[in-house]
């Protein structure tokens, strides 16, 4: 026997029904509410997903576009930066502090196995570079002096900076002394400040520490030191902080005490192994501090 078809199972006194007359006065019953979406027809759940990735493309490409677009803005712009000196964009600039603009300073060579001044085996604390290639040179702009020009000086030239009532008895001291050379450089800047730098080298460190004491009467932790020819009246330069220079150094460091007239002097001396660097700057109005603490940190370097 053979099973029934689906047709057979039917009873038989049901009424055949056409699916557009089915039901005709009763709406379609409601999906329960969960929260989401009601699904889609089945003819239309594969097309749905294909216009959502058309939109995502399109919205994609536009954003795309922009993105370049800034982008080429951004770096037609910044090339006219890149271009420009860091001076020259507004609010890049970096005001000034005062310091001078000094070349790259460069150390000569030494003999070979020359110490240096303050090498441990180096006792006499001499210097064995040429002392001219020692000396600190002029900045930009500076106008050179011609006969301070960085080659030696007399004793006589350098003894003019002190005030007459000690000119004689400094000659003499150096003339009884080791001293070996002097040499000196000299310039004026384009504020006026008029700068000179002298280098006395003696024959050991002991002779030049004996020349600090004895011919300018300076001794460390007593600040009492020979009167210039321009200022008299010195003092300690409070503005003056040494706590970066070496331990072997010493750096003595005065201003003019006020009231000084049309014209201020500061000056310094500078004892390292066998030489003793002086240093002086003059200017109408005050001589600023900046320019010359950069001066005396700078010839240290180049003595050390």
């Amino acid at each position: 026997m053979t099973e029934p078809t689906t047709e057979s199972r039917q009873a038989p006194d049901a009424p055949a029904t056409d699916a557009a007359d089915a039901v005709p006065d009763r709406p379609a019953p409601m999906a329960p509410t969960t929260g989401q979406e009601p699904p889609l027809p089945v003819g239309q759940q594969a097309a749905a997903p294909q216009r959502t990735d058309r939109r995502a493309l399109r919205a994609l490409a536009r954003w795309t576009a922009a993105v370049m677009v800034l982008a080429g803005a951004a770096a037609a712009t910044a090339l006219p930066l890149i271009a420009l000196d860091r001076s020259d964009v507004p609010g890049l600039a970096t005001t000034s502090d005062g310091r001078w603009d000094y070349p790259r300073l460069t150390l000569p060579a030494l003999p070979s196995g020359s110490p240096l001044p303050l090498a441990e085996e180096n006792e006499a604390g001499i210097h064995h570079a040429d002392l001219r290639a020692l000396l600190l040179p002029a900045p930009a702009g500076a106008t050179p002096d011609t006969k301070l020009n960085g080659g030696w000086t007399s004793i006589e030239r350098y003894a003019a900076e002190y005030d007459t009532t000690w000119r004689a008895s400094l000659r003499q001291h150096l003339t009884d002394s080791t001293l070996r050379h002097i040499a000196a450089r000299g310039w004026t800047m384009p504020d006026g400040t008029n700068a000179r730098v002298y280098l006395l080298r003696f024959t050991t460190r002991h002779h030049a520490d004996r020349f600090v004491k004895d011919g300018l009467k300076l001794m460390s932790g007593q600040y009492q030191t020979a009167p210039l020819n321009r200022a008299r009246d010195s003092g300690i330069d409070g503005d003056w902080d040494s706590s970066g220079a070496p331990d072997d150094v010493q750096q003595y460091a005065f201003t003019e005490r006020p009231p000084y007239g049309a014209e201020q002097t500061r000056h310094a001396y500078l004892p390292v192994g066998d030489t003793v660097a002086f240093l002086v700057h003059e200017k109408q109005g005050g001589a600023a501090a900046v320019p010359f603490h950069q001066s005396m940190i700078l010839q240290t370097q180049l003595l050390t």
